[in-house]
This record gives structure tokens, sequence and C-alpha cells, in this order.
């Protein structure tokens, strides 16, 4: 809990630094053509991290790493390491090398549209990026092994920097439309990826990586990563194929749609990241280990503990994310280029993934006990399935919804499928290894849905009584935000204090993790 609370203090630092980020795209981009453009074309350096970084060869090379440290030696290990670096910067830049090429064909012999032609533009730009991207997905997994949280999950506020940066004082240099600007914002990222990769290696070096001559394609510890990493890959690229084709399907329902999600999915990465994301951070090593020493025992019971406190975090930002989604897209982004039917927009398909928080971050913990077992094979033909339903429901919604809802169709589509997802890896790995006592952790989550159902309405009630009676007191600004923050402060002491008034453990476990870190 203390490495948890390390990888979530940062996180947090880094969402926040997001959600300015996305205001100020907000305001410069709205939900406009550039915007849409930009989000489908940064899909494709994002597939490619999902692939060759955190998702799938991390997931592959952690449990290997960890094993040759815990039964060879750290020395052995490092080889390791670098081999797999240079054989992923080699793999990745002859991608980007045939992309970029591809792009620039299909750019001279076709006639794009002027969005299309916008998409293939701005992702040759942000295509170096993954290259960069994946290499930091790899050290920090390295640095994790070390129990090194910090670094490592600090890394992202740089890209959020670069990003905001290039927004204010690059992306004014290309123009003063918006499909000009946008291109400012491109080259931004291509900065953070340069920027995000160079601060891994000092502590990387302290830790004794020394870079190897060799590529390393003979090394059966690297063979043995790329044999694992080749199923989780395969399930990170049909779930990101499928995000990349819900983009598209989403700018077939209306040049608003991708952006509408990508605002929406955003306000959704903050609470995911600040626990769920770190905690399947600090798992991955944890659950390694316990298996490298023959712990199942205590695998079970790290589950549990993770599964619970798990819920206790994420229940409240679910429910609180359904009852103030308005409001608080109004706060955040209502200004300049995003509108009030922007908002509307992105506030039907945030109530869809709001619930479906609470399914995303269960994935954070039964994804690392698989591929702390070496397991990637499961995951991937699950993903397979989900993604086959997440297609299949698209098609379905965008066919029968009201056309003001479609983009909000894609999103319902996507947390029912991740349900399904999500089932079907508890089913697997309770065949596999058995399950801890679910009496407990079920009972938990029916106090936390309790809890969580009076404190969103409490805090809706607060918020919109306070909008109201601060209309002539102050600005349209200071009532959003005072309105909003008040509501969401209440709520969060009445969850808390409905929590301690049905005893549930989980809060005094994690001050208690508190009070031992500042010990420590």
């Amino acid at each position: 809990m203390r490495s948890v609370g390390v990888v979530s203090l940062f996180t947090m630092l880094s969402r926040v630094l997001g959600a300015v980020r996305d205001i100020v795209m907000a305001s410069f981009f709205g939900t406009s053509l550039a915007m849409s453009a930009f989000v489908i074309a940064f899909r494709i350096p994002n597939l490619f991290r999902r692939l060759f970084g955190e998702g799938a060869l991390s997931a592959a090379f952690v449990p290997v790493f960890v094993e040759s440290r815990e039964k060879e030696s750290d020395d052995r290990a490092w080889v390791m390491a670098a081999h797999m670096l240079n054989v992923l910067f080699f793999v990745l830049a002859i991608i980007t090398i045939v992309l970029m090429l591809s792009i620039s064909w299909v750019q001279n012999q076709f006639s794009l549209s002027v969005y299309a032609f916008e998409i293939c533009n701005l992702m040759k730009i942000m295509l170096p990026y993954m290259v960069f991207i994946c290499m930091v997905a790899l050290c920090m997994g390295i640095l994790n092994s070390f129990n090194r949280f910090a670094l490592p999950a600090a890394t992202p506020c740089l890209l959020n920097l670069c990003w905001i940066i290039s927004i204010l004082f690059l992306a004014p240099r290309f123009g003063d439309l918006p499909e000009e600007r946008i291109y400012g914002v491109a080259w931004g990222i291509l900065i953070a990826g340069v920027v995000q990769l160079s601060v891994q290696f000092p502590l990387l070096f302290k830790l004794g990586f020394k870079l190897q001559g060799s590529l390393g394609l003979k090394d059966p510890k690297v063979k043995k990563v790329m044999l694992l990493a080749l199923p989780a890959a395969l399930a990170a690229a049909v779930t990101q194929v499928n995000v990349l084709l819900d983009s598209i399907i989403a700018y077939a329902v209306g040049t608003h749609a991708p952006a509408a999600l990508f605002y929406s999915e955003r306000l959704i990465y903050l609470p995911l990241g600040i626990f769920a994301t770190a905690l399947g951070t600090v798992l991955l090593p944890a659950f390694s280990r316990q298996v490298a020493q023959g712990n199942p025992d205590e695998m079970k019971k790290t589950m549990a503990f993770a599964l619970r406190n798990l819920l206790f975090i994420v229940t409240p930002a679910a429910f609180g994310l359904l009852f103030l989604s308005t409001p608080i897209i109004e706060m955040m982004h209502q200004r300049g280029e995003f509108s009030a039917q922007s908002t509307f927009y992105v506030s039907s398909a945030l109530k869809f993934y709001s619930l479906g928080l609470i399914v995303f971050s269960l994935a954070k913990v039964f994804l690392p006990a698989f591929y702390g077992l070496q397991d990637t094979r499961t995951p991937m033909r699950l993903a397979v399935v989900a993604v086959g339903i997440n297609l299949a429901l698209n098609l379905l919604f965008v066919l029968t919804w009201p056309a003001e809802y479609k983009h909000a169709g894609l999103a319902c589509a996507t947390v029912l499928a991740e349900l399904v997802y999500v089932g079907a890896l508890v089913y697997c790995f309770k065949k596999k290894m058995g399950l801890p006592p679910l009496g407990p952790i079920v009972h938990s989550f029916v106090r936390f849905v309790f809890a969580s159902v009076l404190m969103g309405w409490a805090a809706w009630v607060l918020q919109s009584v306070l909008n109201a009676q601060l209309a002539e007191v102050l600005p349209l600004e200071a009532r959003r935000i005072v309105s909003v923050f008040s509501g969401i402060g209440v709520g969060v002491l009445l969850y808390v204090g409905l929590c301690f008034a049905f005893k549930a453990k989980e809060p005094v476990e994690l001050l208690s993790a508190i009070k031992s870190r500042r010990k420590a």
C-alpha cells in the first residue's frame, strides 16, 4: 500500500496536469474537426505503445526479469534488459519508417478528403513518438522491478507539461485556425517522447544498467520474453484496433463524436490512473515475486486486499462522475470553442463510462495476476472475444440509438464488452488458481455502492442549490467551481462517514498505510 501511495501521488499529479491539458485543449479546439483528426491520429502511436510498451512487452518482460534476478543474478538480468531495449528500438524504428513511407505514398496516390489528409499529416509527425514512449514503458517496468516507483510514476507528468506548453506557446506559431494550430500540439508530443526517455537513464545507470553492443536476438531470455509477449501483443492489438475502429465509427456518427469520446475517456482516466493503474503497476512485480517464490496463498491474500481497497476508492468515484457529469464538464471545459452542445455530447458519453470505471479497475487486478503467472495466452483469447462483442454492440447501438446519443452508445458498448471480459478473466483465474474468499469482498462492495448512491445524490443536490443561490453573487466561472467542489467535498465526507458507520475496515487499512509510510 505504501508503494501504491507513491505511485498514486505522482499519478494524481499527472492526472491533474492532464486535466489542465484537456481544459486548455478544449478551450483551443473544442469538439472541432481538427480535434477529432488529432484524436484519431494519436491512436496509432498509442496502439504501438500498448503492443510494445506497457500493455504487452512489459507484462511479459517484468516476470522474466524478476525471475532472472531471483534465480540467477542482477548482472544477468541487466544484460537481458539491455538486449530487450536494443531489440525494441530496432523493431520500432523499422515499423516507424515503413509506416511513414506508406502514409506518404497513400497521400500521393489517392485523392483524400481534407479530414483524411489532416489525419495523415498529424500521424506522420507523431509516429516517431511511439519509438520513444515504448522504450520509456520498458524502462519503467525495469525500475518498478527494483521497487523504484516514483520516477516511472512521475514520467507522464512530463508529457502533460510538454503538451500544455506546446498548446500555449508552440501552436500559435503555426497559424490562427484550429486546423493550423493542431500541428504545434503534434510536434510538442514528439518532443515530450524524447524528454520522457532521457530522464530514465540516470537512475537505470545508477542501479547497474549497462548498454550492450549486440542486438541480443540469440539471448534465451529475450526469446522467452518475445514468446510471452506475442499473445499479450495480439490481445493488445485487437483491443487497440477496436479502439481505433471505435473512433472511425464515431466519426461516421458525426465529426463531434471522436472528440466527445476523448474528453469523456480522459475524465475516467483521472480516478482510474490515480489508484487502479497505480495498484496494477505495483501488483505486477509483487505477483511475479510471489509466483517465483512458489507462494500462491500469499498471492490470493494480496489479490483480496487489493480488490477490497480498490472498490473502496473507485465505487464513489464512479457514482460521483455519474451524478455530477454535466456540472463537472461545464466547470472544466465549457468556454472558448467548447460550447454547451459540446458539454451535452461529452456528458452523455461520460454517464456510461462512469459506471464502467468499476469494471475497468477490476481488470487492473486480474491482468497482472495472469501476467505474474507468465500466462499471456488466456487474456489474449478473452480479449479477442470481448473485441468481437464490442464491435457487434457498436454497430447495433449506432443503428438503433437516437442520433444525438449514438456516440454514447459506443461508450455503452465498451463498458458492456469490458464487463464480459472481466467476468471471463475471473472465471478463468478461478479455474487456474482458485479465488480468495469472495464473501468479504462482496459484502464490502454492497456497502460501498449504498454509500456511494447516497453520496452522489447529496453532492448533486448541494451543487444544484449552490449554483442557483450564488447566481447573483459570483460570476459564472467562480460559481461553477464553488458549487462543484462543495458538492464533491461534502460527498466525500458523507461517503467516508457512512463507511465508518457501516464498520467497513478499508478506511482504517488505508489510514494505517499512510501512517506507516510517514513513520518510515
